[in-house]
């Protein structure tokens, strides 16, 4: 039973990286039925044989605090990073700038948003179907920006038509994850 468990969890994100790739292909169409040059899906606007820099990114200038928040692409998504990130990276296991604001025992005194409850869950339990909370951070939620990204202030290389479903308005501001974490799991 353990072993079909882990290969369902295992297949889910396969799944979806085979359904996300759908239509994507050079060549492929947009939902209007009008074809995408490999030139438009570029940031560059070049072929890819052509060797030209990208165009410059400005990232925001804004100190941690003084920055207004992203609303979550959709329900549960890790929030994106509204503030300047100089001097805060690279973040390693052992130095973590980010934790010095969103620890949740100092996020509410500066007006961070706390390290998420779902950061001190051991995930390697919920194969075997428990939630086992931890009272640290889970060692192997030490990478922030691996989820977490500064926006770049860009216009988007194509139209974005994605409209997210809420099933709670709470989940536009804050994960609750934690609260539905086995969710759709058995």
């Amino acid at each position: 039973m353990l072993k079909k468990r882990w290969k369902l969890l295992m297949a889910i994100p396969a799944m979806g990286i085979s359904i996300s790739l759908v239509g994507c292909q050079p060549g492929g169409t947009a939902s209007s039925g009008k074809a995408i040059s490999s030139e438009e899906l570029s940031y560059r606007k070049v072929p890819l044989t052509v060797n030209d820099a990208p165009p410059p990114v400005e990232f925001p200038k804004e100190p941690p605090g003084q920055a207004k928040r992203f609303q979550r692409a959709y329900e549960n998504a890790p929030p994106m990073i509204p503030h300047s990130v100089e001097g805060l990276l690279p973040i390693t296991k052992d130095n973590n700038a980010c934790l010095g604001c969103h620890d949740p025992k100092v996020a509410k005194s500066v007006g961070a948003t706390p390290v998420s409850p779902t950061h001190f869950i051991d995930f390697f339990q919920l194969i075997k179907g428990k939630v086992v909370k931890l009272n640290k951070l889970d060692p192997a939620r030490w990478n922030c920006t691996q989820c977490h990204a500064p926006q770049a202030k860009a216009k988007p290389l194509v139209q974005n038509t994605f409209k997210p479903d809420y099933r709670n308005p709470e989940t536009k501001k804050k994960t609750i994850l934690n609260k539905n974490v086995m969710e759709g799991v058995f």
